[in-house]
């Protein structure tokens, strides 16, 4: 590595976009970390990828525009000198409010900047073709995301989606493609097809020729093709980070997400393993607004911890969707709280958290400061340990609610278990 690596910040709307996001980089051999605490990290090395976290997908679009704003000039303050603003791959939320907080805090470093939508993620079945964004072929708002809940998406017209912006194909050629970046980006904002990622390194090379003056906002996609892009141009050369060591084989699965995919992925990983191996608790909607109720029933679930078996799955209840009271946050901070007490009476080895807001509400309800992105167990699905707080050590996978085939989280828990299994059968030969 050397000292003329960039630092990238990454600006996302939720938890589990940003470390979906940071493990892109992680990838390509840079030191990557989701910051969560209050305090900036006093240096930054080049080379490295810091993400955080703004919430702003819920948000009204005021609130969203300056928490996107104010996210991006602490990473600026940081030492961030290449900006990836991070949007969800169905443009749920705030998407244009997060967009123009991001020109108005970057442009006082590069004034004339300009921002480069693609929220394409061919992997997972996101594509943006002839200014419609469409899921596995179909339209978006035919997607589940179209249903969701909290945020949902009533169009795949880019031109309602973000009002005034041009969509443009580009050629391959990275020269030609940056100067019709430029030339299209008309009031501030332009969006780009693309249906594969061989459309989306395409991008890449032009944004590395067009400089920071552009932002590129996009999902996991574009990361990943930028993370190898920026390392190239800016020699980025890193040793892999060490994997995290187990603390214990329990797996506290926790879905806050109310996604029809997060659903049906819960349900398959109940069918699929033995009553035995897990515990399902999931707390009646009726407690979710009553603290001390909560915390008195879920010592009645957890009754001798040590007899828990080694996969615990705490989901919010069937009914909460039709809530009309509660939160999304509000639902995920009442989950926290029961795992929680869960990791202060068991032995946990690792944390899956699905669901961008019960990311978050855990994560802030063991004080974390930090997650060190390690690599991940499969697209979109990334793997990290914690650094500070009552939960430091443990191993945490996070999961967008939206992502993933239904095996995904049974795939998920089954992988754990061989690395929680390995590496503590690994620690007993080295101690003895």
């Amino acid at each position: 590595m050397t000292s003329s690596a960039p630092i990238v910040g990454i600006a996302a709307d939720d938890v589990t976009g940003a470390t979906d996001s940071v493990v892109q980089f992680s990838r390509s051999g840079w030191s990557s970390r989701l910051l969560l605490g209050e305090l900036l990290p006093d240096s930054v090395a080049p080379g490295s990828a810091l993400a955080v976290n703004t919430d702003a997908r819920a948000m009204d679009a005021a609130t969203a525009r300056r928490a996107t704003a104010s996210a991006i000039r602490n990473l600026v303050s940081a030492g961030a000198d290449h900006l990836y603003l991070k949007i969800d791959s169905t443009m749920r939320g705030s998407v244009p409010a997060q967009v123009a907080g991001a020109l108005d805090a970057w442009q006082e470093q590069h004034p004339g900047c300009f921002a480069v939508v693609c929220p394409a993620y061919p992997a997972m079945g996101r594509t943006v073709e002839d200014g419609l964004l469409r899921v596995h072929g179909g339209p978006v708002e035919d997607s589940p995301a179209g249903r969701d809940p909290v945020t949902p998406v009533p169009t795949s017209e880019f031109s309602q989606l973000l009002p005034g912006t041009t969509t443009i194909s580009l050629s391959g050629s990275a020269e030609r493609d940056a100067q019709a970046l430029r030339n299209a980006a008309g009031d501030g904002v332009v969006v780009v097809n693309a249906a594969s990622d061989d459309d989306l390194r395409a991008l890449a090379a032009a944004l590395v020729v067009v400089g920071p003056a552009a932002i590129p906002a996009g999902s996991a996609g574009l990361a990943a093709a930028l993370a190898t892009a920026w390392a190239e141009s800016g020699a980025v050369r890193t040793s892999p980070e060490p994997a995290p060591a187990a603390l214990g084989q329990r797996i506290v699965v926790v879905v806050s997400s109310l996604h029809d995919v997060a659903r049906a992925q819960t349900d398959h990983l109940r069918s699929q393993l033995e009553s035995v191996d897990l515990r399902i608790v999931q707390p009646d909607e009726s407690l979710l607004d009553q603290p001390n109720r909560l915390a008195q029933w879920a010592a009645g679930e957890l009754e001798l911890p040590e007899s828990l078996p080694r996969v615990v799955v705490i989901i919010s209840p069937e009914a909460v969707g039709g809530s009309a009271t509660l939160s999304g946050a509000a639902i995920a901070r009442s989950l926290a709280s029961v795992v929680q007490q869960t990791l202060s009476r068991a032995s946990v080895g690792a944390l899956v958290l699905v669901g961008g807001d019960g990311a978050r509400a855990v994560l802030d309800a063991t004080r974390a400061q930090a997650l060190r992105i390690t690599g991940a167990i499969q697209e979109g699905i990334p793997v990290g340990v914690v650094e500070g707080g009552t939960a430091a050590g443990k191993i945490v996978v996070t999961k967008a609610g939206g992502f993933g085939a239904v095996p995904a989280l049974l795939d998920t828990v089954t992988e754990l278990t061989r690395t929680l299994t390995h590496t503590l059968a690994h620690s007993t030969e080295a101690s003895s």
